[in-house]
């Protein structure tokens, strides 16, 4: 057990902001439990999840302040002023404990900085991780595992775990053999109450049974993964009997039951609300996984009848998840008797000067990194016309993201099939240089956090997805010269403002060719001709292993049989990596070696004349 000691971290740092800051972050003070018990206490709990490698309002990418259309901020520093300001608000209540601080995952990767100290400067060699270092300074009390924090293998997340002044949790990552915890299972948090014995917090850290297949070259015989609710019902009973008042689950698992790994597991990824309907025992849950703001959900354990209150805030440090829980003694314990969350924004504070302090010249250093060369272009590739015709740019994409899953299919049943990717013009603006190329050059071409995986599909499959995209131009007649407005972007009955050009998808080949026409003098629906693969007409039952954006593969745009075809590959890397890892580790892009033409426009037939 270890003693959180009394307000000890709440009185180190200078208050930043304070009730303004609370109120302007969206704080709603919530009545106390109206028992009849006048020593009613409150326990504060605070969370976060998926921050992904952000410690700083920054876009590394962009090489500017980190802004989305809901002009969101993120990164640790700001969640870290919102922090200080709930510490000193709750060391003001005459009888309130101190506050503790929680993550439910996803924490090592996700960013330049993040893949820096992996890659480039790996923390083996000593560097504390910079996620290490900023959560240490602003005093977490208990994390759980995320699936990406295997992403980097074994040995740089046991680095990055014995950085931390804190216990990194995860109750089902277990021995491959034995099957006893690799991790931490629990925590238990002794708060003192003035006048009163201490509450003791158990704190379980359940992660994502994904890991099994996103990262299995990384645990496969060395760490497996049991389900969240089956590992609940093991450890809840067993975090009370070693004396928990309150238990708290933080879980890197999504609230509403899902699996994008289909039945490829038998326990599901996204499980937390059924765990809280099913396990008795858990007075709170922090959710993660899932990138969602879900302020409170209460949700009734069947077994208990009591109700358990779950919280999920957003990500990369957007949002930060704020527990209220009111206990009162019942025959000598404390119980949680009332429950509620809620979510303070980050947007509306400063960055903690003594959390940027830490990290400066980690992040300077980063910002060099991103604008330096990493490797060389022997010609230039331009996106700005790839959505009417067939480009270097998007071929680079598709020969990255197919290259990738080739390799991985080595020695798997799927080894022999031919390999297909697909890839959109995120960015018109987006542009490779001849010569000299920096990760941000890159990072332009996929501007999006995308991960990659793979389908088998059927060449009559293939043929359907081919005319869903084609739905993207509007119908003209005649050879052109058309200007771009005129053929692009046609409205939909989904997309009435015109379809964008993220939902337009092109298709290639890996080893060979994937060849085809669209005649847009056709209706939306029979657009594509002369479908064939490496010279020869594509047969209806022809099999291919497809490789495709997360996106895409769980349903984004609604492209026909993708999110319903059988996942062969899904290690949960981002595309955007792959393309930076690919140049650091070539040295060279030579677009001669994946450039082809194997698309184009038509017109009953004729070629047609497209001007920007």
């Amino acid at each position: 057990m270890t003693d959180s000691g009394e307000r000890t971290t709440m009185t180190r740092r200078t208050v930043i902001g304070g009730a303004a800051a609370l109120a302007a972050a969206g704080f709603q003070a919530v009545p106390a439990y109206a028992g009849h018990d006048p020593k009613t206490v409150r326990l504060t709990v605070m969370g976060t999840t998926d921050l992904h490698g952000n410690v700083f309002n920054w876009d590394y990418f962009k090489n500017a302040e980190y802004d989305d259309a809901a002009h969101n901020d993120i990164g640790l520093a700001k969640i870290s002023t919102l922090v200080t300001a709930v510490r000193d608000r709750v060391a003001a209540e005459r009888r309130a404990p101190r506050p503790l601080l929680l993550d439910a995952g996803d924490t090592i990767q996700g960013t330049p900085l993040a893949y820096y100290f992996a890659k480039i400067e790996p923390i083996t060699g000593g560097h504390t991780h910079p996620m290490a270092a900023a959560m240490n300074e602003i005093g977490y009390d208990a994390a759980a595992l995320g699936n990406h924090e295997f992403n980097y293998g074994l040995d740089i997340l046991r680095k990055f775990q014995r950085q931390l002044s804190f216990p990194l949790l995860g109750a089902n990552a277990q021995d491959w053999s034995t099957g006893l915890p690799v991790f931490p299972p629990y925590a238990l948090k002794r708060v003192h109450v003035p006048g009163e014995k201490p509450i003791t917090v158990g704190i379980l850290g359940l992660t994502n049974p994904g890991i099994a297949i996103w990262d299995k070259a990384n645990v496969e015989n060395k760490v497996k993964f049991g389900g969240i609710v089956e590992l609940a019902k093991i450890w809840v009973p067993r975090v009370r009997k070693a004396g928990a008042d309150v238990v708290i689950v933080s879980a890197h698992s999504g609230m509403d039951l899902s699996s994008s790994y289909g039945d490829a597991l038998p326990v599901p990824e996204n499980a937390s609300a059924l765990m809280a309907e099913t396990v008795p025992g858990i007075d709170a849950v922090l959710v993660g996984h899932a990138h969602l703001e879900i302020p409170e959900r209460l949700v009734t354990n069947k077994t208990t009848g009591e109700q358990v209150v779950l919280s999920e805030p957003l990500k990369w440090g957007m949002r930060l998840s704020l527990f209220d829980l009111d206990l009162q003694k019942v025959r000598g314990r404390w119980k949680v008797v009332g429950r509620h969350s809620q979510v303070l924004n980050a947007n509306t504070v400063d960055a903690d000067p003594e959390v940027v302090a830490v990290l400066q010249k980690d992040h300077d250093k980063v910002i060099e990194y991103v604008n330096s060369k990493i490797g060389t272009c022997t010609a230039a590739m331009s996106a700005a016309t790839a959505p009417w015709e067939d480009t270097a740019a998007l071929d680079f994409v598709n020969f990255i993201q197919a290259d990738a899953v080739s390799k991985a299919l080595v020695g798997t049943p799927q080894a022999d099939l031919p390999v297909l990717a697909i890839a959109a013009p995120f960015n018109r603006e987006a542009a490779i240089p001849a010569g000299d190329v920096s990760v941000r050059d890159l990072a332009g071409l996929y501007i999006f956090d995308n991960t990659l995986l793979a389908v088998t599909m059927t060449g009559a499959q293939i043929q359907a997805y081919l005319e869903f995209s084609a739905q993207y131009f509007k119908q003209v007649t005649g050879a052109g010269p058309f200007p771009s407005d005129q053929v692009t972007n046609a409205p939909t009955p989904t997309a009435p403002g015109g379809t964008p050009d993220y939902n337009y998808d092109v298709m290639g080949g890996l080893t060979k060719p994937l060849t085809y026409k669209i005649d847009i003098a056709k209706p939306v629906g029979s657009r594509i001709t002369d479908l064939a693969y490496d010279g020869t007409a594509v047969a209806a039952d022809q099999q291919f292993v497809v490789a495709v954006n997360n996106y895409r593969q769980s349903g984004g745009g609604n492209f026909p049989h993708v999110s319903t075809a059988p996942v062969v590959y899904n290690r949960q890397v981002e595309i955007r990596q792959l393309m930076i890892d690919y140049v650091t580790s070539t040295g060279t892009v030579d677009p001669a070696t994946f450039h082809t033409t194997d698309w184009s426009l038509t017109s009953n037939g004729a070629p047609i004349v497209v001007t920007a």
